[in-house]
């Protein structure tokens, strides 16, 4: 029984014109002038670390909870599945358990799961890197795809193949040198690569040479 975790931002969803969305409201109401096409160019990290770009440090807390607040009516509606998400889940449903771990608030990820009706078992929101390894590893997850270096470093981490998309923010060559065991162009690649058993996907193999394909 195989265990696949997936990241959610830009690697299942395009949650960039929700995301505007929210960071638009945001400045709208604080008076303060904040660059959401930058914001959007670059997801991946926690939310309080991008809002420490525009806001005072100690303000920052309080910014993340009104962004959070603000999500669920804003950003949700706006969101769009990526290319081959939906057949990705499916095919490594077939194999196993599927699991969502994003640095996205648990509350938001799983309005996310239920609104495009995602076939995941379970969501762990709020983890970021090496909390993302500390799931991966208490859930025995046997691969994690996600679409920044930081995914590929908690796939490292938690002793797992890492399978990089180029859909976010990272590239090819940054996801390779972040320790991914292969690099996908979309997910429209995954399923085909899971049916064949592809030696890159299998637990054991991390430190082996990264293939990247569809470049």
């Amino acid at each position: 029984m195989t265990c696949t975790g997936f990241d959610l931002d830009m690697t299942l969803i395009d949650s960039r014109p929700g995301i505007k969305a929210v960071y638009d409201e945001l400045a709208a109401r604080t008076g303060t002038y904040i660059d959401s096409d930058l914001v959007v160019s670059r997801l991946g990290p926690p939310v309080e670390a991008e809002l420490a770009n525009w806001f005072p440090a100690e303000i920052v807390p309080a910014m993340a909870d009104r962004y959070r607040a603000l999500y669920p009516a804003i950003a949700v509606d706006r969101v769009t599945l990526l290319p081959g998400a939906r057949e990705a889940l499916e095919a490594a449903a077939e194999r196993g358990h599927t699991l969502l771990i994003t640095a996205k608030a648990q509350r938001n990820a799983v309005l996310h799961v239920q609104h495009l009706h995602l076939p995941v078992d379970a969501v762990h929101g709020d983890v970021w890197r090496g909390g993302k390894a500390d799931v991966l590893t208490q859930e025995s997850a046997t691969l994690y795809v996600g679409d920044h270096v930081h995914d590929m470093e908690a796939a490292q981490l938690a002793g797992v193949p890492g399978v990089g998309v180029t859909t976010g923010p990272c590239t090819a060559d940054e996801l390779t040198a972040a320790g991914a065991a292969l690099v996908l162009g979309s997910l429209v690649e995954l399923p085909a690569r899971l049916a064949d058993s592809d030696p890159a996907l299998v637990a054991g193999t991390v430190s082996g040479d990264t293939e990247v394909t569809n470049q």
